[in-house]
């Protein structure tokens, strides 16, 4: 069972850890939904977003290292997929 002064400071990185991580996932999201949409441009700059608050993400330790950089190798692969399937 944890301590009361571990719960605390588990809770409080957790407050400050909620809204980078809720960014991060909300920026790849919105970036996967223009791609579906057909809106390449668009989603080529929602790519550069959730690719910059996915480094935020783990430059402050809210997600691994390794996790930012395996996101953002998926959400540019699929961006690159996307448009040469166009071409």
């Amino acid at each position: 069972m944890p301590s009361a002064k571990s719960h605390r400071v588990s809770e409080r990185k957790r407050i400050q850890n909620a809204p980078l991580r809720t960014r991060a996932k909300s920026e790849v999201k919105k970036a996967r939904l223009l791609m579906a949409d057909d809106n390449l441009e668009a989603a080529a700059e929602a790519v550069k977003a959730a690719v910059i608050a996915l480094d935020k993400a783990a430059q402050k330790g809210v997600i691994h290292a390794n996790n930012a950089s395996r996101r953002k190798s998926r959400i540019v692969t699929q961006l690159n997929k996307a448009n040469s399937a166009r071409e």
